[in-house]
């Protein structure tokens, strides 16, 4: 353990508070990701939780609380802003005010995640303050920054302070990006009422989505079963830490694909697709088991 971890310095008792922090704000947004960050080792379901706290803050300034305390658009853009150079300073310096930026940062620190990483996932966040539709160019890049990237941190978390033989390493990059893209697509066919309706945003610019045929739906589906198909491949390379909680991941996200495919595309903008909580046990259990997706 850092000194940065130690409950018996000042700072360490600031960092430790911090990344309790994330956890609670994980456990307030997100029971799933909350349920399957359990079934990793401690250590690294700490780390996973400062990642994803990030995201989340990021993420309601875009989407959520921050719009709903009045701001207007460009005051959401100057707190991203200043939400990235926060982090930014935080990751060099090793510390900051804000605690879910600081346990973010020690963890980026810990476990060699760079601004390569965070820069894209800023971009993304920011583009979705743009009310300009999207164009089929875009998609690649906002879905890179907003899902591939934490797909890649994560990985970072998993094998903190590990030296990998590049071709394993190779392996299990390619491995997170496409678990990353899986879960951002499947993501936006659940969300597309919401997206679309609500939020006026197409991740789908080639067509309409009042209009979606099964056709497209299908189509749609054949690319993310793809991605979860390569993701598949690089889990036994995995640490046994990490293994059971992104093969339960991954059996979700397979599972949610097995039922958009069973939904009728006119249906995607009146209900969420959803998995039921009896079943998700089934896939955490096993998972935990050793089961391959």
């Amino acid at each position: 353990m850092s000194d940065r971890r130690r409950t018996n310095t000042t700072l360490g008792l600031y960092t430790s508070t911090a990344s309790d922090a994330s956890g609670t704000v994980i456990r307030r947004y997100s029971t799933s990701f909350g349920a399957a960050a359990r079934m990793l080792e401690p250590g690294i379901r700490r780390r996973i939780r400062d990642i994803y706290a990030l995201v989340r803050i990021a993420d309601e300034i875009v989407d959520g609380a921050a719009a709903e305390a009045g701001l207007a658009a460009d005051e959401l853009l100057d707190i991203l802003d200043e939400l990235e150079r926060e982090t930014e300073t935080a990751m060099r310096r090793g510390y900051s005010a804000n605690i879910v930026v600081h346990a973010f940062a020690v963890t980026a620190r810990e476990c060699g995640i760079e601004p390569s990483l965070t820069r894209p996932f800023f971009a993304s966040m920011r583009r979705d303050l743009d009310d300009s539709p999207f164009t089929a160019e875009e998609i690649g890049p906002y879905i890179h920054g907003s899902a591939e990237v934490v797909g890649l941190m994560c990985l970072r978390a998993f094998f903190a302070g590990e030296t990998i033989e590049p071709a394993r390493r190779a392996a299990l990059d390619e491995g997170a990006i496409h678990l990353g893209a899986a879960f951002q697509k499947v993501n936006f066919l659940r969300d597309a009422a919401v997206d679309y309706r609500t939020l006026g945003r197409n991740y789908f610019p080639w067509l309409d989505p009042t209009r979606m045929t099964d056709v497209e739906k299908h189509a749609i589906l054949d690319d993310i079963d793809a991605d979860l198909r390569i993701a598949a491949d690089s889990l036994p390379l995995l640490p046994r830490s990490a293994r059971p909680a992104v093969t339960a991941a991954h059996g979700l996200f397979r599972r949610l694909s097995t039922k958009l495919r069973k939904t009728p595309a006119a249906e995607l903008l009146t209900r969420r697709v959803r998995v039921p909580d009896s079943e998700k046990l089934i896939i955490a259990a096993r998972s935990a088991l050793g089961g391959r997706p």
